[in-house]
């Protein structure tokens, strides 16, 4: 099959990756029409699905194998893995809750300091505030949000209670 491959997991610092071939690389780059990180793609590792990104890092392009990906991964350094990976197209933007949006683009300080924020910070908020259950926990995490944004507090996280 186009773009399957073996390969050995391997390790940087903690993160378990896999180096992706030439050939395969080229393929992934005439797909997305670029050659920059990152790069969305799909594929399996042992045959179970997964999306993540590919990413250059030292030079290198690597397919980080995460936990959802692998069960166990840091403690299988070393192992063979049947990989397939492909460009993937599909739309992965992630809408911003209607209340946390109006919160932010009411309160101009607010808006200023999102607007700041690196992307994969935006979307850590985005993704917390989006994952909740219950109205009040929504609402109670937009209330936090917002104190982060106007500098009344200095870290939101997922571990605030």
């Amino acid at each position: 099959m186009k773009n399957q491959f073996t390969t050995k997991l391997d390790i940087i610092g903690i993160n378990p990756f896999v180096f992706i071939p030439d050939e395969i690389l080229n393929e992934i780059f005439k797909a997305s029409g670029k050659n920059k990180s990152p790069i969305p793609v799909k594929g399996t590792v042992n045959g179970k699905e997964f999306r993540q990104n590919l990413m250059k890092y030292s030079g290198e392009w690597r397919l980080y194998i995460n936990l959802t990906m692998l069960k166990d991964s840091p403690k299988r350094i070393g192992e063979m893995l049947e990989i397939f990976v492909e460009f993937d197209d599909s739309d992965r933007t992630i809408s911003i809750h209607p209340d946390l949006e109006k919160a932010i683009k009411e309160n101009p300080v607010a808006l200023e300091n999102f607007e700041k924020l690196i992307p994969s910070r935006k979307l850590e908020l985005i993704k917390y505030i989006n994952n909740l259950k219950t109205e009040a926990s929504i609402q109670r995490n937009i209330e936090k949000i917002m104190k982060h944004l106007t500098g009344e507090t200095d870290f939101f996280g997922k571990y605030i209670k």
